[in-house]
């Protein structure tokens, strides 16, 4: 007796007699349009998420900001981790340009593979590094206003004086480490949702190209 998957499978194909059937250039140029759309909204998403960050560091950007900086003794390797920020993000937008105008002239199935491997490895470079940049960031903030800010040195003179300076510097290490991976968890999320959609689309669209190798 015919059980129901196979019940199943006869009824589809039966199906498929009637459906118009596609060719492998047909196939592929749909799979190829989908994959230079999602390439090319990576691209503008890494520039609107510049230009974002961008506009957010020069309103506190203030005198008043640059002045605690210096008397908290990090304004110097702050401005250096800007600058290299900066121009690392302008080089990986470099590279989804790149990237995008290398995948709208591609014409072979395997080429357009490893366009979107690569495209992948991009994004995951990407978001690394922005990851490491925050935690860099945090750390030298943190450094600053513990030891250097009037609040931290209050709060440093006041905790020795109650308990034994080792528990105190214990404690800053153990809540410093998570308030920043809780920072950090939130921070992969927001990349998680905004380009982990799009690269699960070209991993479909790859596993799809797979196919039509076989």
């Amino acid at each position: 007796m015919m059980d129901e998957l196979e019940l199943l499978k006869k009824d589809w194909n039966n199906q498929q007699e009637h459906l118009p059937k596609l060719s492998y250039d047909q196939i592929y140029k749909m799979i190829w349009k989908k994959s230079s759309s999602m390439v090319k909204w990576i691209f503008y998403i890494s520039i609107i998420e510049f230009v974002f960050w961008a506009a957010i560091n020069i309103i506190f950007s203030d005198p008043q900001s640059m002045e605690e900086l210096k008397t908290m003794h990090i304004y110097n390797i702050m401005m250096v981790l800007g600058f290299l920020n900066y121009a690392i993000i302008l080089y990986f937008i470099l590279k989804f340009y790149l990237n995008y105008k290398k995948i709208s002239v591609t014409d072979s199935s395997r080429k357009l593979m490893k366009t979107i491997l690569k495209v992948k490895q991009t994004v995951t470079q990407y978001v690394w590094f922005n990851l490491i940049i925050f935690t860099l960031t945090m750390v030298i903030s943190l450094y600053g206003v513990i030891l250097y800010s009037p609040e931290g040195q209050e709060i440093t003179k006041s905790a020795s004086e109650q308990a034994s300076e080792s528990m105190f510097w214990f404690l800053i290490v153990v809540v410093s480490v998570v308030f920043m991976a809780i920072i950090l968890v939130l921070i992969w999320l927001f990349y998680r949702l905004l380009y982990g959609i799009l690269l699960k689309r070209l991993k479909e669209n790859y596993n799809e190209l797979k196919k039509l190798e076989v």
